[in-house]
């Protein structure tokens, strides 16, 4: 079984820490069409926009609802939104701990080189120290040289034998349904 299934930590026991960098912030509600549009503007680089679906309203509910399913830090220039991580709690049986599974963290163009996406790692990280995770973990395209060069550069391992495993839409259903007798 893979060990990135998520699970929403409970609040009460999943202490908050302040970003050492002032332009990093716990998203809210009002930051829901920034980080939308900024998950548009990731699905473009990516090369991925048909796969979009996300809306502020489908949104709002998996980030603020009664039981979230994740969590968002925001980066601001000014009073600007301009990049975002999106992480939640996994767990892994190896270790018998929780982890911090960075979903996505994507930074304006413009905003780059600033040292923005290394604050936000760095947050993580320290958020991950902070509720005891055993590790933080990543995917990342293994044509975005320039992240993967970063990554190690800050300590993170690539790992080669693994692969990532999705069944969504329709064959996840197809996936889901009982076998035929």
């Amino acid at each position: 079984m893979n060990e990135h299934t998520p699970s929403a930590a409970p609040a009460d026991v999943t202490p908050a820490i302040r970003p050492a960098d002032e332009r990093l912030r716990a998203a809210g509600p009002a930051d829901l069409p920034a980080i939308v549009g900024l998950i548009r503007e990731l699905a473009e680089f990516e090369q991925l926009t048909h796969l979009v679906q996300v809306t502020p309203q489908s949104l709002a509910p998996h980030l603020f609802g009664p039981r979230p399913a994740a969590e968002a830090i925001v980066a601001q220039a000014g009073n600007s939104v301009v990049g975002f991580a999106l992480f939640f709690t996994n767990f892994s049986t190896f270790l018998g701990q929780p982890g911090l599974y960075l979903e996505d963290l994507y930074v304006q163009p413009a905003h780059r080189g600033t040292g923005l996406g290394k604050a936000m790692l760095r947050h993580l990280g320290a958020l991950a120290v902070a509720r005891g995770c055993g590790r933080f973990e990543w995917s990342v395209l293994d044509w975005n040289a320039h992240a993967i060069a970063i990554y190690q550069r800050m300590g993170a391992s690539l790992l080669p034998d693994w692969r990532i495993c999705r069944v969504t839409g329709e064959a996840l259903a197809a996936f889901a349904a009982p076998p035929a007798p």
